[in-house]
């Protein structure tokens, strides 16, 4: 599997193993998940107008974001308890239930609730595909198989737009979502015949799993619910109570979570501006939040303010995912004195493409929306892989394992708040009375410009990423 004793993968030996296919095969639970992800905002303007409830289209991301975190944290304990391979059964058809639950959801409510389940499947099938490489392949071709899973998420990212744009203008949009189900059935099927190796059909023996993070996930899933319904149905004193609560148990979650060493998913002073690592986290905790708002809602409002076709809406979308991938390869290479202004310059670009959309969306042309998903795709293609690398490096060597993972963590969480935070602002903004085009002009006044402060927060964390001094280590693994 090694050509010639180096680290370098040979494909060919992979093939004659069998290893290849299973190597496929697990990438399959990525492109499920990643797909159905981005596919959602395409298909959102066909779904709402067949079942109404636009006040919940932010809970599709972020009950989605929720349920993939919980799972996530679950699949890497359970393996040391359960084989991979029922695992992975289990996770796939968790995932085809929700999807099919959503495609035949009489209300959006119904829908909801087949969001929460294939969150669950969706994030348990992209942990264990990372699991899956550590247990089934040797250590030194790592490195070469991750950066192919993260070419397939590039790749996900992309088709996800334009696989319910096409689905939902050729059909319908519960077409778009049942295809999930199938998918998750057929992984199912494969994970029973595939995964037949002593590695993946045997628990694992390495000993005790760390202990799961109960109480500080029960915390965040209550807060996130919390923010989300203080927007349903907006009343001040109701929805500023919800509100508040929200945040303080978004409070407690990270404050549980420094109390548990045994459990913890993030590195200690996280938020700190003293160090890398928490200008770092402060940094993508601001962006994933702020830039929520047009892939929930750019399509939706596009449709209903300019009669944009949904085939367009989801090239725009696409072409976020693009400038991240392709400026991302652009930068791989960039000497380590230029990591630290490279991340300010993409964070610069995040920013200016988050204001952007606050001007170019009501004004509905095209080509300066896409100027603005060019800039904010740009910005985290250039800047995420550096501040990544720059966090993990200035982690204490305790916890840079923790660092790597906290990132992708924390980004889910951004998803899940700067959802339910958007469906607020959608809702005070004149949702709450139903989709129409005057409400739509309302929502896209205000929806962009909301976040504009997240932005600029996000923008003095890279400064101070830039100019902080952290511990002179480098990122292992």
């Amino acid at each position: 599997m090694v050509a010639g004793g180096s680290n370098k993968v040979d494909w060919r030996a992979l093939w004659a193993g069998g290893d290849l296919a299973r190597f496929c095969f697990i990438n399959l639970g990525i492109l499920l998940y990643a797909t159905n992800e981005t596919m959602l905002a395409t298909v959102t303007p066909a779904m709402v107008s067949e079942l109404a409830g636009v006040q919940l289209v932010g809970w599709s991301l972020a009950v989605y974001e929720l349920g993939a975190i919980v799972a996530g944290a679950a699949a890497g304990r359970l393996v040391s308890y359960v084989p991979l391979r029922t695992n992975m059964i289990v996770a796939s058809l968790l995932y085809a239930s929700g999807a099919l639950i959503s495609a035949l959801a009489p209300s959006m409510l119904v829908f909801l609730g087949g969001r929460v389940v294939e969150g669950l499947g969706g994030g348990a099938l992209v942990s264990l595909a990372f699991i899956s490489v550590e247990r089934l392949f040797p250590r030194a071709i790592w490195p070469q198989l991750f950066g192919v899973m993260s070419a397939i998420w590039g790749v996900a990212a992309f088709s996800g737009p334009m696989l319910g744009a096409i689905v939902t203008e050729i059909s319908s949009w519960r077409w778009a979502v049942g295809i999930f189900a199938a998918g998750g059935g057929a992984m199912a099927l494969a994970s029973f015949i595939v995964l037949d190796t002593p590695g993946a059909a045997s628990p694992a023996t390495s000993g005790k799993a760390p202990p799961f993070p109960y109480a500080a996930l029960f915390c965040l899933a209550i807060s996130v619910v919390l923010v989300a319904a203080a927007g349903v149905d907006i009343a001040v004193l109701r929805s500023s109570l919800l509100m508040i609560l929200g945040l303080v148990g978004l409070a407690a979650f990270f404050r549980i979570d420094a109390l548990k060493p045994g459990s913890r998913l993030f590195p200690s002073s996280l938020f700190s501006w003293r160090s890398p690592v928490g200008a770092g986290m402060t940094m993508v905790a601001a962006f994933s939040v702020a830039t929520c708002s047009f892939g929930v809602y750019g399509p939706l409002l596009l449709t209903s303010l300019h009669d944009i076709p949904l085939l367009t809406t989801g090239y725009i979308i696409a072409t976020e995912s693009i400038a991240w991938s392709i400026l991302s390869i652009l930068v791989a290479n960039a000497p380590q004195e230029r990591e630290r202004p490279i991340i300010v310059c993409g964070a610069l670009m995040i920013a200016a493409g988050v204001a952007g959309f606050a001007y170019t969306v009501p004004l509905g042309s095209i080509p300066l929306i896409l100027l603005c998903a060019l800039l904010q795709g740009g910005g985290f293609g250039i800047a995420w892989p550096f501040m990544t690398r720059v966090v993990v490096a200035s982690a204490s060597a305790s916890e840079q394992t923790i660092a790597a993972a906290a990132v992708p963590t924390m980004q889910r969480i951004g998803y899940a708040v700067g959802a339910a935070l958007a469906g607020i602002i959608a809702n005070a903004s004149g949702f709450s009375d139903g989709l129409n085009r005057e409400a739509a002009a309302n929502v896209a006044s205000w929806l962009f410009l909301a976040f504009v402060p997240l932005g600029i927060l996000g923008c003095l964390a890279a400064l101070k990423l830039a100019t902080v001094t952290g511990r002179p280590q480098e990122a292992t693994g």
